[in-house]
């Protein structure tokens, strides 16, 4: 054995220096060659963003709309009435809580932050109510969601008034919670969908208005009967007031159910593309893909954070400053309902004012009402130290106005910016979103802030630390968020213009494509991989992805399948849109990968494979041993191995194990990950007489390949990718002639 000190083939023995190793001079160069490439693709990736005219913008550089015309476009105001009487009754019961959590909290015996902890997480249940509505008002008729919902929360507002200890009434909360929910998605969505773009934030201000009326109102009704409800030494009136304030929710609701169900997307069509329609049997929306979708709608996104940080503040002041206005001036439930009534007077103005005012700003420029919603947050928070520093009731209720206005009116306008923001499909789940952050987030966050240290800070302390922070965070988030308003409204109007093209080509009888990718941005966290990819696979046919390593072939069977969902652009089948719906669903519809690797389990025999394969269809024995049957007629050499554990066989067959768990299913559309990769010449062309026999079967196929050569023997058409974008779409044939493209595939060029 030779020493690994002594010299080698008789040479003396030096520093072992590669003479191709890279001198100081390249790394330099190598260095800024990767910088110019990372400059390259950041300014592909701000340019790649989508921005039309103002004047195709929904409702910008529109005309304005009287608010009577509005309705009456709309088919009249009987929609919007019994939606707003809906929605104005819960503050009835919800300024019970407020104002009675002295009496409840006397009632059960408990302490400060439990009372406050229980206001708070009451409204903290919304969320869970929330987010299933926003799905049903997705998929579902959403008048039926509204009539039941508001059936079952007057009956749990009733059972509040007779919960027998905290623990009851903790669970009565959360069921009125529950059926709450449907107010803010549900409600929404048909709103949006029922009246005109141009009049939704005097709808949105009418709506509050009319809410905050009750709410003026309501410390005084709800003070009322429990004033009159309790005897000399008694602090259980307030059961009378949740006994009461059920019934008129319950009348109101039956008359929801005869409004009528109306046109999604109504209004954005017909102000974008100057007609309405409807997209025959829709694929139903999933949730996550819906989420998915919205976070990376940046607009949006601004907006939940920024709700996020201002619900720590939102839900407990009200409770607190109740409790403050009792300990500290000793004012009794009707007092309190009194004040109350008072400040909320300027906000009802102020929401009259507001509205007409929102909506010139949209037409003029929508990025000015984002900033408007967000310095109203932020500012708010100027007048609570002042109003916490006041020592008379009259000079506290005084501060607390301007505080109120302002929330109030914020709220009010971020309503109809987002109807606009999201898309029209996803407009349920868009407002289940943000009521899951504000609620979930900023209220239990809050609720349990207030539950471990209201005791000891105090209410005062308490609310500062609560809500100054939160409405100054809050309000600056959204206020910088409004610079995305146009790109993401840009987004709603290409989607709109694709499904335009689409239902014109529909109804001109042409054939439809089997799958259509359409205009496709998507990334992976901050870095873009895809940029507007755009292209069709007829049925029948086989269309090969090619490109470089990185450029985004895989990432777009992820796309198709529903394991990516995009940031912009749209995926059909057969000219249904797919693109916010599972990769459970797509799979039933008919799209199936074969995933590139391992493909089998290796510890399973073939026979048990195939078993696992079809157990989605293991409700019809028969027609699973028919898909067996069917496979292995294709597979032969899988038949005669059906005993054999998958993991002894060779990569080959495994791959075509693989393949066969995947045409189990009988796929509309067949998606294949490198077929080729790491396998055999010979393997490799058993697997493409398979391919050629299902196309002479019809079946349609997109399949990612390396190799050229393979792409090229089975593929009717081909398509050459590079950093993201198609940079060749055609025959195969012409594929081959193209040197430059043929040499990027073989040699790597640009990859990553």
């Amino acid at each position: 054995m030779t020493d690994q000190n002594d010299p080698i083939d008789g040479r003396d023995s030096e520093p072992n220096i590669d003479a191709d190793a890279p001198t100081t001079g390249d790394m330099a160069s190598l260095a800024s060659e990767v910088l110019k490439e990372e400059a390259a693709r950041h300014a592909e990736q701000a340019t790649s963003e989508v921005l039309f005219a103002d004047d195709l913008l929904p409702g910008v550089r529109s005309e304005g709309l009287s608010l009577k015309k509005g309705l009456a476009m709309g088919g009249g105001a009987a929609t919007f009435v019994v939606l707003a009487l809906l929605n104005s009754l819960d503050e009835l019961q919800h300024a019970a809580i407020a104002v009675l959590a002295p009496e409840i909290r006397d009632t059960f015996g408990v302490g400060d932050g439990t009372i406050t902890f229980i206001a708070s997480a009451s409204g903290a249940f919304v969320v869970l109510g929330a987010v299933p509505m926003g799905w049903a008002a997705d998929r579902f008729r959403r008048i039926p969601i509204i009539g039941w919902s508001s059936v079952i929360f007057a009956g749990m507002v009733t059972l509040s008034g007779l919960a027998v200890n905290a623990f009851a009434f903790f669970w009565t909360r959360f069921g009125v919670g529950i059926a709450k929910a449907n107010t803010i998605p549900v409600h929404s969505s048909v709103i949006a969908d029922t009246y005109p773009i141009g009049i939704r934030g005097r709808i949105g201000a009418i709506e509050k208005g009319s809410g905050r009326v009750l709410a003026v109102l309501s410390p005084v009704v709800v003070g009322g009967i429990a004033a009159w409800a309790n005897g000399p030494g008694e602090v259980d009136g307030w059961r009378w007031a949740y006994y009461v304030l059920g019934i008129p929710v319950a009348v109101v609701a039956v008359f929801a159910f005869f409004l009528k169900e109306p046109m999604r997307g109504r209004w954005e069509k017909e102000d974008v593309l100057e007609e309405s329609f409807t997209e025959d049997n829709p694929v139903p929306v999933s949730m996550e893909a819906s989420f998915s979708r919205l976070m990376q709608i940046k607009t949006m996104k601004a907006v939940v954070v920024g709700f996020s940080a201002l619900g720590f503040g939102l839900f407990t002041a009200p409770v607190l400053e109740n409790l403050w206005l009792e300990d500290k001036f000793g004012l009794e439930s009707f007092e309190r309902g009194a004040w109350g009534t008072l400040s909320g007077l300027a906000t009802v103005v102020a929401l009259f004012f507001v509205g007409p005012r929102f909506d010139r700003m949209w037409r003029e420029n929508p990025t000015r009402t984002l900033h408007l919603v967000g310095g109203l947050i932020g500012f708010s928070a100027i007048f609570k130290p002042i109003q916490w520093a006041m020592p008379s009731v009259p000079l506290f209720i005084a501060f607390s106005i301007p505080t109120l206005v302002m929330l109030n009116t914020a709220f009010a306008m971020v309503g109809p910016l987002i109807q606009a923001i999201v898309p029209y499909r996803l407009r349920g789940s868009g407002t289940a979103l943000i009521t899951l952050y504000i609620f979930f987030i900023g209220g239990t966050g809050g609720g349990l802030v207030s539950f471990m240290f209201a005791d000891s800070w105090g209410p005062r302390i308490t609310t500062l630390v609560l809500t100054v922070p939160s409405a100054v965070i809050g309000g600056w988030i959204m206020y910088r968020g409004a610079r995305h308003v146009r790109g993401d409204l840009s987004l709603n109007v290409q989607d709109l213009l694709d499904e335009q093209d689409e239902q014109r080509r529909a109804s001109s009888e042409g054939e439809v494509p089997a799958l259509q990718v359409n205009n496709v941005d998507f990334s992976y966290g901050s870095v873009q991989v895809l940029f507007g990819v755009a292209f069709e696979v007829r049925r029948g046919e086989t269309l090969a992805l090619l490109g470089t390593n990185g450029a985004g072939k895989s990432t777009i069977l992820r796309v198709i399948s529903g394991l990516g969902i995009p940031q912009r652009g749209v995926v059909r089948l057969h000219g249904r849109t797919i693109t916010y719906t599972s990769p459970q669903m797509r799979s039933r519809l008919g799209i199936q990968q074969l995933p590139g690797g391992q493909g089998v389990f290796p510890d399973m025999t073939v026979h048990q494979n195939l078993v696992m394969g079809s157990f989605v269809h293991r409700a019809d024995k028969a027609d699973v041993e028919r898909r067996i049957s069917q496979v292995l007629e294709l597979f032969p050499d899988l038949s005669r191995r059906q005993e054999q554990r998958a993991g002894s066989m060779s990569g080959g067959q495994q791959q075509m194990l693989a393949l066969a768990r995947v045409l189990l299913h009988e796929p509309e559309v067949l998606l294949i990950d490198e077929l080729s990769l790491g396998l055999a010449p010979t393997v490799v062309q058993d697997l493409l007489a398979l391919i050629e026999r299902l196309k002479e079967r019809g079946q349609t196929i997109l399949v990612v390949e390396q190799s050229l050569n393979v792409a090229l023997s089975i593929a009717d058409r081909a398509i050459f990718l590079e950093k993201g974008q198609v940079r060749f779409e055609g025959s195969a044939s012409e594929l081959a002639e193209r040197d430059d493209l043929a040499r990027a595939v073989f040699l790597g060029r640009d990859g990553g």
